[in-house]
């Protein structure tokens, strides 16, 4: 099993640029199941990606990927589609579940195994079905899988989430593209990525309106022409490095290929703390800290602060004047790496929900082991502050989510080897 090694106390310079979004690539790859012909432009080459794509090949789609310049071609000629996504291909990864909207729509029939993914949670498939059931699917879980059919097509409904989700927003999205009539949905996410989604279900052919927390479909025929769609970049790749910067680096770092206008709340809270941050039109110069302020953050549905970035902010915190609190509201399960940082000299409580964080800590270089994708991460960045030398164990979380990070990391001067 491969593990990292890191030489600690290193200082950062030079440049990092930021890789497509892999959120965002998700669902727009699930999507193409509705298109004939589709190029995806600046996808990240991440465990994640290449799993769905195989997916994808499984169902009878056809798929190019073109590595060197980061794109896909995707095409389904309509023969030999199989609605079926087998537990082999969605154990590892949560994003599968997403064919099931656009198979169920496009086909009337989908079986797709119960998603797998990080153990931060149970986060339940309830709200995907609830909305599905709304537009007329009829859905039986048996053996494992999510059994669906609309024999007769699905049909446009007003739909009001119970709570806030991303995925079951997607899925909505998705089922309800060729849905008969209109389809209302309310109280969705609206993180970037899925703009990014309805920003290419326009291009496929949908009629989508979105505002506020209300997203309004209408029934919607496929484009026959070929599309073409460039994928977002990624904001927590982007901010897992910010906080790298604003820890390590030696005067400045620049971090390019972004849009800061898309991660507000990120950026205020990294300046509250005491990170200088430089913003330009598509880069930000993030230079180091001398001192960090404590602070008191609650995670929260995009426009708020990320659960994605939770476990990267709680490494820059064991650096900061006092006693900061972080309160994980997303995930009920979501401080597994805390375990791990106090290894390594963190000083952090957890009472209910809510991580307490004194600081700032001497971190010390030890063997510890990633539990999920954005833990694995956190521990990298505690890697590079700590004394000594850092093995992290278990990297595999890493690759489903940060494409070429020794290689970024090493670029900008870091010690850090895979072995």
């Amino acid at each position: 099993m491969q593990k990292l090694i890191i030489k600690g106390k290193r200082e950062l310079s030079g440049k990092i640029s930021i890789s497509g979004s892999k959120n965002a690539t998700l669902p727009i790859l699930a999507a193409s199941i509705l298109a004939n012909y589709v190029q995806i432009n600046n996808i990240p080459l991440v465990k994640d990606i290449f799993t769905m794509v195989e997916l994808l090949n499984f169902i009878g789609l056809k798929t190019k990927i073109n590595r060197k310049n980061h794109y896909i071609k995707i095409s389904n000629n309509e023969k030999n589609i199989n609605t079926l996504a087998p537990y082999k291909l969605v154990k590892t990864m949560r994003a599968g579940v997403l064919v099931l909207g656009s198979l169920l729509t496009k086909y009337g029939k989908a079986k797709v195994s119960l998603p797998g993914g990080c153990a931060i949670g149970t986060r339940p498939v309830n709200l995907h079905l609830f909305a599905l059931k709304k537009l007329g699917a009829k859905i039986k879980i048996k053996d494992g899988y999510i059994i669906a059919q609309a024999k007769n097509g699905l049909k446009g409904a007003k739909i009001k989430f119970p709570s806030i989700s991303v995925g079951a927003t997607e899925n909505a999205l998705l089922a309800a593209f060729k849905a008969k009539g209109k389809t209302i949905l309310k109280n969705c996410a609206i993180e970037p990525e899925i703009k990014d989604l309805i920003k290419f279900l326009k291009k496929l052919g949908a009629n989508i309106y979105l505002e506020g927390r209300t997203i309004s479909i209408s029934e919607s025929k496929t484009k026959s022409f070929k599309i073409i769609h460039d994928v977002i970049f990624d904001r927590i790749e982007l901010g897992t490095y910010m906080i790298a910067s604003a820890i390590l680096a030696k005067k400045s770092l620049i971090i390019d290929k972004i849009d800061p206008k898309i991660i507000k709340s990120e950026l205020n809270i990294l300046k509250k703390i005491g990170v200088q941050i430089k913003q330009k039109k598509n880069s930000i110069i993030i230079n180091r800290a001398r001192k960090f302020k404590k602070i008191n953050i609650i995670t929260k549905p995009y426009p708020g602060f990320p659960t994605d970035l939770q476990a990267q902010l709680m490494v820059l915190l064991t650096q900061a004047n006092g006693e900061s609190r972080i309160k994980e509201d997303i995930f009920e399960n979501r401080f597994m790496h805390v375990p791990e940082l106090k290894r390594m000299g963190a000083q952090i409580e957890i009472k209910d929900k809510t991580a307490i964080i004194k600081g700032p800590t001497k971190l010390t270089g030890a063997e510890v082991m990633a539990t999920d994708l954005r833990a694995s991460v956190s521990l990298v960045l505690a890697g590079l502050i700590a004394d000594n030398r850092t093995i992290i164990n278990r990297i595999y979380h890493l690759d489903r989510g940060y494409e070429y990070l020794e290689n970024k990391l090493k670029n900008c001067k870091a010690k850090i080897k895979r072995v």
